[in-house]
């Protein structure tokens, strides 16, 4: 909804006796206080407008859209009201209905009183909008007061604002028969194009030490990342002692080393790459000791369009002693500012082979979560086989209200035609090397 911009003077202000001004009151209803900092975003911009730990910032735009997630476990009817300061006038929309809020205190106040039918249970959106103001800025607003009939909601609350907006990550692990030493893993990867987010990691070909996926980093980048973490336990790889330092063996064609940190440290390679949405791509990982006290990771990739496997990296873990071990697939947002959009990403064609080169397929898949999902801030995850049952799929964020629990267990799809990949293990080493 668009608006003129109207600037109101201090003497104008008594036009505000027209809103609607109720204060915190106690009621036989139960009240809610839904954060902005950890349940809103900025999901329409024109102008500078950011969320932060003391609530919204810099809105000096009646086009800028703010908006609310939370959920409400059962139908009913309930009440919006929102917390505030500042001296303007705000638009408040959920489910088709809206009402014009005014703030004029320089001190926190809670205004409005938007009913809202709730047909089922699930996640509800508010929007909010400027509509007049009367300084440099509309109101600061810092929750959305709810009021329920019955039951309660699901917010990011008592958590991390930070891991609370980016939502929660979603993982499938593979169940691979025991008793066996295993070298590669093979698997292949889709993203649905009504899954194809930017700030996303797709990651395929997950190992006990690293991961090696796809990357959606910005409007003009994508990624083919492999990582693998160091054996010292550092969020800064600076700190890293030089004989515990993940070292590069080989380099792929325009393939780009350095190092990463915050999430455990060690080495990590990308290879720019204008991967599409709806192109299937194979990812081959090789994990193996070296005789001498330390493990080799060799990262293959091969999109449809170039047919053939390129060599991404090959790392050398020091003082560690494995072969290929928790073979696994995730999706996660990397950007807070994203989280309020959805994910999805499809995994098919799962192959470990053993060191004794035989095909193996696993025989299970777990479905799990992160601690965003276990703290029970987040809903907004699933993971599984997909419809047609030829692939597993996973997603995350945009608060649907579908959910899966984690730690279940599925059969590995099974399609027509599938085979061990055929591959030529000589051609890939002599790459290696």
């Amino acid at each position: 909804m668009k608006m003129k911009h109207k600037i109101i003077s201090f003497a104008q202000r008594t036009a505000f006796m027209a809103c609607l001004l109720v204060s915190t009151h106690v009621s036989a209803q139960t009240q809610h206080e839904v954060s902005l900092a950890g349940n809103a975003y900025v999901s329409h911009t024109a102008d500078r407008t950011r969320v932060t730990d003391q609530g919204i910032r810099n809105w000096t735009s009646p086009e800028t859209v703010v908006s609310a997630y939370f959920y409400v476990d059962k139908p009913q009817t309930i009440t919006l009201s929102l917390k505030g300061s500042g001296h303007a006038t705000m638009l408040m929309t959920c489910k088709g209905l809206e009402q014009r809020v005014c703030f004029d205190s320089d001190e926190p106040t809670v205004v409005g009183a938007l009913k809202v039918p709730i047909a089922h249970a699930g996640y509800v959106q508010v929007n909010l909008q400027g509509a007049e103001r009367a300084g440099s800025f509309f109101a600061n607003i810092s929750d959305i007061v709810v009021e329920l009939n019955d039951g309660t909601i699901t917010c990011v609350k008592d958590f991390s604002n930070y891991w609370g907006r980016r939502g929660p990550s979603v993982h499938m692990g593979y169940q691979l028969p025991k008793g066996e030493d295993y070298e590669w893993f093979y698997n292949e990867v889709t993203v649905p194009q009504d899954g194809e987010t930017m700030s996303s990691y797709y990651m395929v070909a997950g190992f006990g030490e690293g991961y090696f996926g796809m990357q959606f980093n910005s409007p003009t980048e994508r990624r083919v990342l492999f990582s693998v973490w160091s054996p010292f336990d550092t969020q800064d790889p600076r700190n890293i002692p030089e004989e515990m330092r993940v070292k590069l063996l080989k380099q792929g064609k325009d393939v780009h080393i350095g190092e990463f940190g915050n999430e455990g440290s060690g080495g990590q390679s990308f290879l720019r790459y204008p991967w599409k949405a709806g192109q299937t791509y194979a990812f081959l990982m090789r994990v193996h000791p070296d005789g001498k006290g330390n493990t080799a990771y060799t990262a293959f990739f091969k999109a449809p369009e170039e047919g053939e496997w390129r060599l991404i990296a090959k790392f050398l873990r020091p003082q560690t002693n494995t072969w290929y071990t928790h073979p696994h697939s995730f999706l996660e947002n990397f950007n807070p500012e994203q989280g309020y959009l959805t994910r999805k990403v499809k995994y098919a064609n799962q192959w470990a082979r053993t060191r004794q080169s035989k095909w193996v397929r696993p025989e299970s898949a777990i479905f799990t979560h992160d601690a965003t999902a276990g703290a029970g801030v987040r809903l907004d995850y699933a993971g599984g086989v997909t419809p047609e049952g030829d692939a597993f799929y996973l997603k995350m964020g945009g608060f649907f209200d579908e959910n899966v629990k984690g730690k279940e267990r599925f059969a590995i799809p099974a399609r027509p035609g599938d085979e061990a990949p055929k591959i030529n293990f000589k051609a890939l080493k002599k790459l290696e090397k």
